[in-house]
């Protein structure tokens, strides 16, 4: 069986880990350093925490479940530990892509993050639908890299990523610089700016006399069916109308450069701030 230390075990990600390792195929030996963080493995999963040096005795895989501000200072601080062929698992490609892991050609870096349940999905459990983060109840895709490391070493990573998102459905190989143009640029930069400022609209309708109820339930409405066909999910067009608005609304709202934000310095820039 293999040997994982996962680091940060008590955390918001490492307790999903912890959960989902339960009855797998991996030996995993929990690491965590605050003491609510120990009370809520100890009380949750009935998990005792082991020291560091412990955890890393003869493992062959550290999965590093800690915020992507200390990335860097964690896999500084374990690195002379770390045995050569030792495979190190990341859950975001920001401290990667930045540089924050030790400059050591005998170890493999895997780098996997979640893409989280699908909007339009085949969910009929309700527990299931409303597991908007997935990793308990919904299905979702995942994306990972070998940032270097053996080539066998990819099956051995996206294994384990399948059980840390699981239940999952289609596993996709991108790299560590395609990653962080998923993101942050396109799902926080570009998805979370927009979807903020269609929730800044709401209000704006509200403020201007429509019933919030009203005008959210046509909202999201809206989006169900123009999202559909717009990525394909159904067959469909849109009237003049709709086209037309297209056509004079995004000029106004989108800036002529607006695709600068996935120029490399861009994306660089914006892991630079998260780190």
């Amino acid at each position: 069986m293999t040997t994982i230390a996962l680091f940060g075990a008590g955390g918001k990600m490492g307790y999903r880990l912890a959960t989902n390792f339960r009855g797998s195929d991996y030996t995993i030996r929990h690491v965590e350093i605050s003491e609510a963080g120990k009370e809520r493995l100890k009380t949750g999963l009935g998990i005792d925490t082991i020291g560091v040096d412990e955890a890393l005795d003869g493992a062959e895989v550290v999965i590093l479940a800690v915020p992507d501000t200390h990335i860097g200072k964690v896999a500084t601080g374990i690195e002379s530990k770390l045995a050569p062929g030792t495979m190190v698992i990341v859950l975001d490609a920001a401290a990667p892509f930045a540089g924050h892991l030790p400059d050591r050609a005998d170890l493999t870096y895997f780098v996997t993050h979640p893409c989280h349940p699908p909007i339009f999905n085949d969910e009929t459990d309700m527990a299931a639908k409303k597991d908007f983060f997935g990793g308990v109840k919904a299905k979702q895709h995942f994306v990972s890299a070998l940032m270097q490391g053996p080539e066998d070493d990819y099956a051995k990573g996206e294994k384990i990523a399948q059980i840390i998102w699981a239940p999952v459905m289609r596993s996709h190989r991108v790299t560590v610089e395609q990653m962080a143009l998923l993101e942050p640029g396109l799902s926080e930069t570009v998805c979370a700016s927009l979807l903020v400022v269609m929730k800044e609209a709401l209000d704006e309708v509200v403020a201007r006399g429509v019933d919030r109820q009203a005008a959210l339930d046509f909202l999201l409405g809206h989006m169900n069916v123009l999202g559909a066909v717009i990525f394909g999910e159904t067959k469909g067009v849109f009237s003049d109308a709709c086209n037309k608005a297209i056509e004079f609304g995004k000029p106004v709202l989108m800036r002529d450069d607006w695709k600068r934000v996935f120029e490399p310095q861009e994306i660089a820039a914006s892991i630079q701030r998260i780190t």
